[in-house]
């Protein structure tokens, strides 16, 4: 039995070795890019919220950074996420420092 060009196409796409294979890669890979885009639409909010603490704190003569409140976020990712979700804290952090 030979594969059609579509399936070999969705297979090349895909890795998948069946069609059907390739239909649940297709569609969880759907999913994927939606969570993607609601993942950055949050980190763009938690910037902007981010950017109002600093100013908070600034024009109330503090520092824009508060490192014993990044040391709670670090740990909080650690905690949930393990030793990637320390980079993906520091990550966060860097993105959402001196953006005001």
């Amino acid at each position: 039995m030979t594969a059609t060009a579509a399936e070999k196409s969705a297979a090349e796409k895909t890795g998948a070795r069946t069609a059907e294979a390739a239909d649940v890669i297709t569609g969880a890979r759907e999913r994927i890019d939606a969570l993607d885009d609601r993942i950055i639409g949050l980190i763009q909010e938690r910037m902007a919220v981010s950017a109002v603490v600093q100013e908070a704190r600034i024009t109330s003569g503090g520092r824009r950074v508060n490192l014993s409140r990044e040391m709670e976020i670090l740990g909080h990712y650690s905690e949930a996420l393990g030793k990637p979700g320390t980079s993906l804290a520091m990550t966060l952090l860097e993105l959402c420092r001196g953006r005001i």
